[in-house]
């Protein structure tokens, strides 16, 4: 069996959509609220919305956008945050060709990359490879891109980064998925975030300072960021747009539904290549 194939998403989009992938948003329409509170400064307004992303035990969402090197991508996901940690999410870079399409499913503390025919045919007829996290050890790059280090976070950080931004402004009212929001947009650099992590509680920094990393990974030094707001004061729609060195990003993160049951299965077995026994059998050989 070869022991390399390539993942149609790579690695870093994994990190960055497994870190931003989450945020509050209102299970009904309350097109009748969106501007219920027309004395809040649109800073007041971020921040409450920011506030509300502290309880969510499960969510689905939509993303759509560019990403530096992968070019355009495309996914739907559902992630449960509380108890313990589980996701799938189905993604596609829209200018890889018939080999962009990826599945990712996190559950019992190991990820599932399956990358469907293109991969079977790189590993022997096995569609799906197995990273297990806790035979690979804590603290190397699996663990941070899909382990215990995600597992005890909300992942709202990149959302709340609005809250820092000194140019906050009300854009205006819109509809999003059927719900009225408001839109509001403003600009963060990365050095302002990192200063005003002496601010925050501890949970809040961790948070925070995991997802300032990985930005800085991508040469990012600042973000436009857009955010809509129902008529619960929760975000229905956020987007990041900034300039790495590898090219433009511009993720847009629409959410559907939030505290719904979540239901996440391991791949068959018999189409699954386990990475850990692979490597293992290497070093055998």
């Amino acid at each position: 069996m070869k022991t390399s194939v390539r993942v149609p998403v790579g690695a870093g989009l994994v990190a960055l959509l497994l870190a931003a992938g989450a945020v509050g948003c209102a299970g009904e329409d309350k097109t009748d609220k969106a501007d219920r509170s027309p004395d809040m400064t649109p800073a007041a307004a971020v921040a409450k919305a920011a506030k509300n992303t502290e309880e969510i035990d499960s969510l689905r969402y939509r993303m759509t956008g560019e990403v530096p090197e992968e070019g355009r991508v495309k996914a739907e996901a559902q992630m449960q945050i509380k108890p313990e940690l589980a996701m799938s999410m189905k993604m596609t870079a829209l200018d890889q060709g018939a080999g962009g399409t990826a599945e990712i499913r996190l559950v019992d503390n190991a990820m599932y990359i399956g990358g469907g025919p293109q991969a079977a045919k790189e590993m022997d007829g096995k569609s799906w490879i197995k990273f297990d996290l806790s035979a690979m050890g804590a603290g190397d790059e699996l663990n941070q891109l899909a382990g215990a280090s995600q597992a005890d976070q909300n992942p709202a950080a990149e959302s709340t980064f609005l809250t820092g931004a000194k140019d906050v402004e009300k854009v205006g009212t819109e509809t999003v998925e059927g719900v009225k929001t408001t839109h509001y947009k403003g600009t963060v650099t990365l050095a302002d975030l990192e200063k005003s992590l002496g601010d925050e509680d501890k949970a809040t920094r961790d948070k925070r300072q995991k997802s300032i990393e990985q930005y800085e990974k991508m040469g990012l030094d600042k973000l436009t960021m857009d955010m809509w707001v129902d008529g619960d004061d929760q975000t229905k729609q956020f987007r990041m747009r900034g300039e790495a060195d590898k090219g433009p990003m511009d993720m847009t993160i629409t959410f559907l539904g939030v505290n719904e049951p979540v239901k996440v299965t391991a791949p068959p077995a018999k189409d699954t290549a386990d990475l850990a026994e692979m490597m293992k059998g290497a070093q055998q050989g």
